[in-house]
């Protein structure tokens, strides 16, 4: 099998789900263009930890993990198999990377995993490994994190970060919308865009210094780090691919990046 690229996408409100838009109609394609994966790791802005951890369920469930949603959102369901001997190897492979890592054997998928794999591969029927982010450790730690998980592209193993390319939760009621999109969403991605086709690892890993506006597109930068798990793992010299998906409410960024 050829090597996989590796993916950041952006998986923006739980409600992608029942309303998918223009995102969905992206993933579709995306999937459409990408060979079948034997399995996913899945790096999600929605399970956090301090050390790295590795989700081994064999049948992980599906997390609804947000509140105030229409009932039809909390009956979905996406019964994709996990793989406690892929999730033994991430483990492995990030300890050999002094990363040290723990398996969680109960873990399920939250929403920032489940979602976009529903419109990506809505039969369930790859294997999934979830992992964590560890927010206090920044850009430079996940970038690590996808160096070390870079060989698995070789097996057939889909790596992929899940965030938001701007997230900024305090601008909902601010008045944005299509028509009046927030002043530093454009800005932001397309700086980010310019130094990923640079390929300025250096730059991309002190964004919140160097890119316009990084502070307001990310108070936190918890739905930024997958990126950086989807570049490290991407390998040097990779190419990246942005594939625009819009600007939801005029503030929530919904860019994908596709590493080759």
């Amino acid at each position: 099998m050829n090597s996989l690229p590796s993916l950041y996408i952006s998986h923006g409100s739980p409600m992608t789900a029942l309303q998918p838009g223009l995102t969905g109609k992206r993933l579709t394609e995306l999937a459409s263009l990408l060979p079948k994966p034997r399995a996913i790791v899945m790096a999600s802005a929605h399970w956090l930890s301090r050390k790295p951890q590795v989700g081994a369920s064999i049948a992980p469930e599906t997390i609804h993990d947000f509140r105030g949603f229409p009932s039809p959102l909390y009956e979905l369901r996406y019964p994709a198999p996990g793989s406690p001997e892929l999730a033994e190897q991430v483990a492995q492979l990030l300890d050999r990377a002094n990363l040290p890592a723990v398996i969680n054997p109960d873990r399920g998928l939250d929403h920032g995993a489940w979602v976009p794999l529903r419109l990506l591969y809505p039969d369930a029927d790859i294997p999934v490994v979830p992992i964590t982010i560890q927010p206090e450790l920044g850009p430079t730690h996940q970038y690590a994190v996808g160096q070390a998980l870079s060989s698995l592209r070789d097996e057939g193993v889909l790596v992929i970060g899940s965030g938001s390319i701007t997230h900024n939760l305090h601008d909902f009621g601010a008045g944005y919308s299509d028509e009046r999109k927030a002043p530093y969403v454009l800005p932001f991605i397309e700086w980010i865009e310019q130094r990923l086709a640079e390929g300025d690892v250096d730059a991309l890993l002190d964004y919140r210094r160097q890119a316009p506006g990084a502070e307001r597109a990310h108070p936190t930068d918890e739905h930024l780090l997958p990126l950086f798990v989807a570049l490290g793992a991407a390998g040097p010299k990779a190419l990246a691919q942005r594939i625009d998906a819009g600007i939801d409410l005029g503030f929530l960024a919904m860019d994908i990046y596709r590493f080759n």
